[in-house]
């Protein structure tokens, strides 16, 4: 079993008409999603969502990578350094 991490992703949401896709690619991975906020920021017609994951590596730059191919997102993700887990 690959090593869990936590991340925290960045998306900006330039193109309103496709929160239905972000969503729908959120829905799929939302078993390793801790928590999330979305702020409409009407003035700039944007939404910016963060969103805070546990899961592989591969799992987040799979998601990342998804969101990022969606017409007018854009998400950036930062790392927790490895290792760090708690133990029991």
């Amino acid at each position: 079993m690959e090593e869990k991490r936590i991340a925290l992703l960045g998306i900006i949401v330039e193109d309103m008409t496709m929160t239905e896709e972000l969503n729908r690619i959120l829905h799929e991975y939302s078993r390793h999603v801790v928590g999330r906020m979305g702020i409409p920021y009407h003035d700039r017609g944007i939404a910016i969502i963060s969103i805070v994951l546990d899961a592989p590596q591969n799992v987040i730059s799979s998601l990342s990578g998804k969101l990022g191919m969606v017409k007018g997102v854009r998400v950036k993700a930062v790392y927790q350094k490895a290792g760090k887990e708690k133990k029991e």
